[in-house]
């Protein structure tokens, strides 16, 4: 009989603690959806849209660039120069920046819809054409 009462003592036990383990689990639950409630709640403004998107946007591209001079340019610029170039998708604008003399900067920034057409050079593989409004 001592056998029988301690496999039922084993079973009682047992049961014992699935019970307080239900009750542990089942406060966890509890609070986990109030804080879900809580968090939802705190910002009713903010969808998860925004955050998606936000996650996925381009970042700003800069290039080290020569600029391309043809013979009518040549009085204006003399012997080529290096810009950067700087490509911003989301905002939709490029912007030519000069470095000169003394630190100073010179840029030009055009957007979007100022661009007409970009060409890719068919016989010189790192050379692009761009077509601006003017």
């Amino acid at each position: 009989q001592t056998a029988g009462q301690s496999g039922e003592q084993e079973l009682e036990s047992l049961v014992l603690k699935l019970s307080v383990l239900k009750d542990f689990l089942s406060s966890i639950e509890k609070k986990a959806l109030k804080a879900l409630q809580e968090m939802s709640s705190a910002t009713p403004t903010a969808p998860p849209q925004p955050l998606s998107r936000k996650a996925k946007s381009i970042p700003v591209q800069t290039f080290e660039v020569k600029l391309d001079i043809t013979l009518g340019d040549l009085t204006k610029i003399g012997k080529s120069q290096k810009y950067t170039l700087s490509v911003d998708v989301e905002s939709g604008k490029l912007v030519v920046l000069k470095k000169q003399k003394d630190s100073q900067e010179d840029w030009n920034t055009f957007t979007h819809d100022k661009i007409r057409q970009l060409i890719k050079s068919q016989r010189v593989q790192n050379k692009l054409g761009i077509v601006f409004e003017k």
